[in-house]
């Protein structure tokens, strides 16, 4: 009966094992030079407060400018007042002597300052509560999503001092009917005050 033989190692086999041990510790090398290269060995303060700075003053300016934003116009003269109080950031209506806008978005075109006659349902005037309705399920929508930012059923008014007394009427019983409950008159504050 023949024995198995178990191989001797050979000089050629020794060299191919020596040459497989070299590569995979040179592979390992480059493999830790190339983690070591993605690390961050210290930070930049510099940088740093640079971009700290330009954060803090974007922010400074966008906290400091006002959420009722009134465009200067010959059409829009809102009344004078000696409030304090600051405007809150809620969908916005203008009414000048020429149309009617919701936000910047003009939504009707007056005739010779009155509402044209088949613009209006009753008191509703329609392409007002048209964009309305848009603007409540945006918000609502918003409202869903985040919470730190509810459907506050606020609606400001910004409106020509000479505007008719019916025609405000009209507007806040269609803004009512959108369900834009509490309503805020946008006024100038009175100078020297």
């Amino acid at each position: 009966m023949a024995e198995p033989t178990t191989p001797v190692p050979t000089e050629a086999d020794e060299e191919a094992l020596a040459r497989l041990r070299y590569r995979k510790a040179l592979a390992r090398k480059k493999r830790k030079e190339r983690e070591a290269a993605g690390e961050i060995k210290e930070l930049n303060i510099t940088a740093m407060m640079d971009m700290m700075t330009i954060l803090l003053v974007f922010l400074l300016k966008s906290f400091a400018s006002s959420s009722a934003a009134i465009t200067a116009s010959e059409d829009v003269r809102p009344p004078v007042s000696t409030t304090r109080a600051t405007p809150k950031d809620t969908v916005a209506v203008t009414i000048t002597p020429k149309n009617i806008l919701v936000g910047e978005r003009e939504v009707l075109r007056l005739q010779n300052g009155q509402i044209p006659a088949d613009k209006v349902q009753g008191r509703l005037v329609l392409p007002l509560d048209a964009q309305l309705k848009k603007e409540v399920e945006k918000l609502k929508y918003i409202a869903e999503r985040n919470p730190s930012a509810p459907f506050s059923r606020e609606l400001s008014v910004i409106a020509d001092k000479k505007i008719p007394y019916d025609m405000l009427l009209t507007v806040l019983y269609t803004a009512g009917q959108n369900e834009l409950e509490n309503y805020r008159f946008v006024v100038l504050q009175k100078e020297g005050e």
